[in-house]
């Protein structure tokens, strides 16, 4: 009898504790999911980020006027992203069009606004990246393409490559239906000014890097994705064919929806040894560290330390962004369901 009831007290209390064990298993399950829909509830339905370049953007000599049509243009181009992201447009739409806004607009050093090479023309470098399948397109040294991103994305979608220059580059754009335009139609009286006034300094004999004003636009979209996009007319007074880091997949340019979507701005040169785009993306992805934190170290600590002036902007997959830059001032601005704010100064 004895015998029988130590078996019972024995089976009892092994059930007893696989039904403790199911509890708590059923618990943190519970706890889990109510933790996942938390997170899913906090990722807004939609980010842009806008840049339109960082450099010497000096508060105390820009004009007021001047200072008036940057914060008018970088609204006017929240208003077109934004427009398609909240009727759940793709990401890839937004950043397309937003850069072709700014690529038409004289204020900003790409498209329409760029600045000249040594040579007396205008030489233009754009890159799209979509992070679900990391696929990307870019273009350099265009003279003749009005909007270089249109381009750059149809490299991505309707090519086997990734980065077209040149003339090659330019008979693919005209092949595939981009807008094609004679040089002239870049003509700046206010940026060929410049490149004379840099011609006879007495800084002549050097590449001049001055101009930072690059164009760009990192969005999270409904759909979860990730898309970046960049575009500039590089350097005042450029030679020899120079290629900074905006066309370049990883220097001024990444997108990973297990990461984050970059734009950079600034001296290309440090951007592309360093690999500043591609470089926040393995902070964030692998080292787990928070976009903001990793940000602010590259541009501030790394970037700086080596004498590299400039600034991005970026978006992670939560929806969490950063806007960093080391120089006078970035052009910049952001939107999300319920916000938006634009700036230049700090």
């Amino acid at each position: 009898m004895g015998s029988s009831t130590g078996l019972k007290n024995v089976w009892m209390s092994k059930y007893f504790n696989i039904c403790l064990l199911a509890i708590v298993a059923f618990w943190f399950v519970g706890c889990a999911e109510k933790q996942l829909e938390e997170d899913a509830v906090k990722v807004p339905e939609y980010v842009m980020v806008v840049h339109g370049g960082a450099g010497v953007f000096d508060s105390g000599n820009m004009p007021e006027e001047r200072r008036k049509a940057y914060y008018s243009a970088m609204e006017d181009a929240l208003d077109i992203g934004e427009s398609i992201l909240k009727n759940g447009g793709r990401g890839l739409d937004a950043v397309t069009e937003v850069i072709i806004f700014l690529e038409d607009h004289p204020i900003f050093n790409a498209g329409r606004g760029s600045v000249f090479s040594n040579d007396g023309i205008n030489e233009l470098d754009a890159s799209i990246m979509a992070g679900a399948d990391l696929n990307a397109g870019a273009v350099g040294g265009v003279s003749t393409v009005r909007n270089p991103i249109v381009a750059a994305r149809k490299v991505m979608e309707q090519s086997d490559h990734v980065f077209l220059t040149g003339r090659g580059a330019e008979q693919f754009a005209a092949s595939v239906g981009c807008e094609i335009v004679d040089n002239s139609f870049f003509f700046n009286q206010e940026r060929f000014d410049e490149m004379m006034r840099v011609r006879e300094s007495v800084m002549k004999e050097k590449e001049n890097n001055s101009d930072r004003g690059t164009v760009g636009v990192a969005v999270l979209d409904s759909h979860g994705n990730l898309y970046a996009g960049t575009s500039t007319g590089g350097m005042t007074n450029k030679r020899f064919g120079r290629i900074g880091d905006s066309p370049i997949i990883g220097a001024g340019t990444y997108a990973d929806n297990k990461g984050v979507a970059v734009s950079c701005t600034g001296h290309g040169e440090f951007f592309i040894r360093y690999s500043v785009a591609h470089d926040l993306n393995a902070l964030v992805k692998y080292r787990g560290m928070s976009l903001d934190s990793a940000a602010n170290y590259i541009i501030h600590e790394k970037l700086a330390e080596a004498g590299g002036g400039g600034g991005l902007i970026a978006v992670d997959a939560k929806g969490n962004y950063s806007m960093p830059f080391n120089t006078f001032g970035m052009v910049r601005g952001v939107v999300k369901p319920g916000y938006r704010n634009t700036a230049i100064y700090d």
